[in-house]
Parts: C-alpha cells; structure tokens; sequence
C-alpha cells in the first residue's frame, strides 16, 4: 500500500473532524475522498501531506513513519484549489520552483520543465505569467509543478472546484488520462458526486469525521452501505416503503397490483431526460421519477395523467 493511516483522530477545540479514521490507499490508484462539506476530507488530505497533524494516529507513505515528518520530507505533490500559482514568475518557473529550491542542476530542471510542460500540454505557453491563462491551464500548470518533484503521492484537494462546469468537465476527463499515463499515486478531494463516480478507481465516502463506506464508484452506486451513501451518490426519492433512485422506477399507464398508483402532477424536460413529479393516490409524499424522453413520448405522459409505479428489475432500494 502506498498510504496507510491507522486510527487518525483530530479535533478543532469541541468540534470532531475526524475520529479513528482507518483507510488503505494502493500504490498507482486514484482515490477520492468525497463528501459534504464539513466531513472532514479536506482534514484528512492535510494530514496526509503533513499540512496538519493528527492529535492521535499514524500515517505510513510508502512503507515509512511519516506521522512526525515535516511536509518537504514526505515527498508529496499538493494541487490546492486555487492554483497557488508565484504571480510573477512565468509558467515555466513555477514549474520549476520545486526542483530549484532542492537544488536540482540546471540541465536536470530545464529537462524536466520541458517534460512537464509537454505532458500538460502548456509548452507553448512558458513564457507566459499565470494571469495570461486561463483558470483550466492554471490548474495544469499547478499539476506540472506538482509532478515535477517526482512526488511519491499527488495530493488535490478540490482541485477543479473554482472553474466553471465544461472546463471542469474537460479537466476531470485530462486528469484521467494524465493518471493513466503517470500512474502516481493520486488522492482527491471532492464533494462533486459526478466527478468522483467518473474519475476515480476508489471512492472513499467520508461524512462527519468517519467513513461511511469504500470502493469503486460501480459497487457504492450499485450497493450503497446506508442510507446517506444512497442519498450522497445521487437523486433518490420515496416509493412506498423503499428508498430508491428516480431512474430506477418503471411508469406504466395500466393498472399493477403491486405498484404504487398516483398522478403526474408536474412534468419537466432536462435535455433528455423528463422528470416527473408524481403524487400517490394513498397519503404519502409525492414521488419524484426520471425517464427518457423517448420513453415518455411513447407513454404519452403529460401532467394530470393517473400512473402506476413500482422499482425496475435489480433496482438498488433501501427499506425506510
């Protein structure tokens, strides 16, 4: 394993953001910490690169104690969210801040820039200042420069979180591929349930101060521990006396015996996606379900129309 912490427990006066954490992370995966905010993610990747330090508990990078190492000797590469880029320096010179300040020779730095600055896709911009980028190419030159030490770990704490929806797009699909061809151990902090489901090889859910539950984004969609890891990973909504996911409802217009029996009483196209709002018949709150919109062409569904609901086969439900 390439990082392992055993029992972290830290507190912030009366406040508990972390109690009797255990968490294994495998060499060469990307793992995300995800959660609300408060959950004590951010906490924990502070700990890790030794940003702050656990009242209780052990950290091992790389098979080594690094609970009492300062930062600059954990060999750990950190992205925070808002770049922390030298403003007056070029793009090429943050990038090789870190090697200047360990004395690396120069042939060794300009080389390593280079490669750096063509692994991000930034090479025509290295004479630039920060300023002159835009806040995608910031946040690579932040990743270059965190790479080029040769770090042991890449630690990201939200690191897309300040851009906006397509660039973050663009970039979580970047750093995909940029791990698939470093292979650096990665963790990532995140509270975008959509961006962890589609970066990561592990997920790692975290909520007020424990965790909630760990592994691949198929089998915490598909097999939530909880209720709250359910709720976190997407839409869910009430049918009957299950908890269950909007698109994992079937609508049929003719009568089922076992479904659940109410009315269309709102009806709304996202792309193509149609989102009802449907109001049982029997005292219970209403029943938010999602379709195609080719599945409700074909159903003829518009407000007001009677409906009968029940789970789809080998729906994910939880009993209330």
């Amino acid at each position: 394993m390439s990082i392992e912490i055993s029992q972290v427990t830290k507190t912030f006066g009366d406040f508990v953001a972390l109690q009797d954490v255990d968490l294994s992370v495998p060499t060469g995966q990307l793992t995300a910490l995800l959660g609300p905010s408060g959950g004590g993610k951010s906490t924990l990747l502070r700990i890790i690169a030794g940003l702050d330090d656990a009242d209780s508990g052990r950290v091992e990078i790389e098979g080594v104690d690094a609970t009492a190492l300062p930062p600059q000797k954990r060999n750990v590469g950190f992205v925070f969210q808002h770049y922390a880029a030298f403003k007056h320096m070029t793009v090429a010179k943050n990038v090789a801040f870190g090697l200047e300040i360990r004395k690396r020779p120069k042939a060794e730095i300009a080389a390593k820039v280079d490669e750096m600055l063509e692994l991000v896709h930034l090479s025509q911009f290295r004479d630039r200042l920060p300023s002159q980028l835009s806040g995608g190419q910031r946040q690579r030159m932040a990743l270059a420069r965190a790479l080029a030490i040769e770090p042991t770990v890449l630690l990201l704490d939200e690191p897309f979180g300040a851009l906006d929806a397509k660039v973050r797009k663009e970039l979580r699909d970047w750093l995909r591929r940029l791990h698939d061809e470093v292979h650096v151990t990665t963790v990532f902090v995140t509270h975008d349930q959509e961006e962890a489901l589609e970066v990561a090889d592990s997920i790692v859910v975290i909520n007020q101060g424990r965790i909630e539950q760990i592994g691949t984004p198929d089998e915490l969609y598909d097999q939530p521990a909880n209720d709250f890891v359910l709720g976190f990973l997407g839409p869910v909504t009430q049918l009957g006396d299950l908890r269950i996911r909007p698109h994992d409802i079937e609508v049929s217009r003719e009568p089922r015996p076992d479904g659940v029996h109410g009315h269309i009483s709102r009806w709304t196209r996202v792309g193509f996606e149609v989102r009802l709002e449907v109001t049982p018949t029997a005292d219970a709150p209403p029943v938010q379900v999602t379709v195609t919109r080719a599945e409700a062409n074909v159903l003829g569904l518009k407000v007001g129309d009677p409906v009968w609901l029940r789970p789809t086969v080998g729906a994910q439900a939880v009993g209330v």
